[in-house]
């Protein structure tokens, strides 16, 4: 197999690792300098990968590191006015008002997962990455990735049920035209 051409792979996936870091809690406004801080390590490291192996698993692992490192910086917590702008990487305005909504009650409950269990649940469940990956990718067993993943189901389910019954009890502020 040839080497990894880093100008290639920053090319086709630039906007996963940018997406990954949003879903794992990094601020809108910090995404293009964790980003570039991450390939600067992904860069470093061309040696270490195997190319037999995917390669987003190997991105996230690096994308992983960097926001739980981010987090513990951020500490306090974002208020969830800025959860509520994260958003995945397609263009609002593109988007019909219902699609924005369910992305803003996903990222919202994705905030209330624990990083670490937040990072399975990500790999697994919206990059579609067999577990077996996320366990290696996350350099955790494969125990502790499927315990972690019945755990953060379990914490997302509950999120978006609390979330969605507090928008359905918070009144609405409408204008009359």
């Amino acid at each position: 197999m040839r080497p990894l051409d880093f100008r290639t792979l920053f090319t086709l996936e630039l906007a996963y690792v940018m997406r990954t870091l949003r879903r794992l809690g990094v601020q809108p406004a910090d995404l293009e300098d964790v980003a570039h801080e991450v390939f600067l390590v992904v860069h470093r490291s061309l040696d270490t990968y195997d190319p037999n192996r995917p390669v987003r698993p190997w991105l996230f692992s690096f994308a992983f590191r960097f926001a739980s490192n981010y987090r513990r910086k951020l500490r306090p917590v974002a208020d969830e006015s800025a959860t509520a702008a994260l958003s995945d990487d397609a263009p609002l305005a593109d988007e019909t008002l219902e699609r924005a909504d369910e992305r803003r009650l996903v990222m919202a409950a994705l905030e209330r997962i624990p990083i670490a269990r937040r990072g399975v649940f990500v790999m697994h469940e919206l990059d579609g990455v067999p577990i077996v990956e996320v366990a290696r990718a996350l350099d955790i067993p494969e125990g502790t990735a499927h315990s972690r993943l019945g755990k953060a189901r379990q914490e997302f389910t509950e999120a978006l049920t609390k979330i969605a019954k507090k928008e359905r009890h918070e009144p609405t502020t409408r204008t009359a035209s």
